[in-house]
């Protein structure tokens, strides 16, 4: 682990002063419980700033799912446990609407896999989309694990088929953005977002050079 600022607010804060409207915030300490385990971050970044944000991490159970929707979260992000419990992410999204929901596909080698990539699932990524978008799940972010932190690019090619496959689909692409030359081939193929991390922390990519892509 390396920690890049003790403050998730003061981050948040500079990324809202360069324009930027959304934040992706994922729990670490969540997703290894099992339960959402920093809500007091969400509540206070969305209480001090105007950022939409997506929440994920140990989403495990409705209470916490009610506890991320109540702390200022407009979408709860969920992965795994879409791909092994597809029954209660439907009883999920017939209770809270798909619309408060961003699904989180991490693949590897065009295949789902779940338990922080632990695990490598049979299914296709084209299939799991396809079947949370029948059930009228309109955001979809996917990442390629094997770049994810790497800064050795993203997965245009992928992404380009999702996008071309699910053209009506608010996609957004996530690991491997090391450039802003990265951000034009992800919209030169139609995504429609990038989850920007370690390229910003590492100075990659400066905040003030995003402005174009508000």
């Amino acid at each position: 682990m390396k920690v890049y600022n003790e403050d998730p607010l003061e981050v948040a804060k500079a990324f809202e002063g360069a324009g930027l409207s959304r934040l992706h915030l994922v729990d670490l300490d969540g997703a290894k419980a099992g339960a959402v385990k920093n809500w007091k971050v969400l509540e206070r970044v969305a209480g001090r700033t105007a950022l939409v944000i997506d929440f994920g991490g140990g989403i495990a159970r409705r209470e916490d799912l009610e506890i991320v929707l109540g702390s200022g979260a407009k979408l709860a992000t969920i992965g795994s446990l879409a791909v092994k419990q597809p029954e209660t992410m439907a009883e999920w999204m017939n209770a809270f609407g798909a619309k408060k929901f961003l699904l989180g596909a991490d693949v590897k080698g065009e295949k789902i896999t779940v338990s922080g990539w632990q695990e490598t699932s049979t299914m296709n990524v084209f299939d799991f989309i396809q079947s949370y978008v029948d059930r009228g799940i309109h955001q979809v972010f996917c990442t390629d694990v094997s770049r994810d932190g790497l800064l050795q690019g993203p997965a245009t090619e992928l992404y380009k088929k999702i996008v071309e496959r699910f053209h009506d689909l608010y996609f957004i692409a996530s690991g491997g953005v090391a450039t802003l030359a990265d951000l034009e081939s992800l919209a030169e193929v139609g995504c429609r977002g990038v989850i920007i991390g370690k390229a910003i922390y590492e100075g990659r990519i400066e905040l003030k050079d995003l402005s174009k892509w508000h």
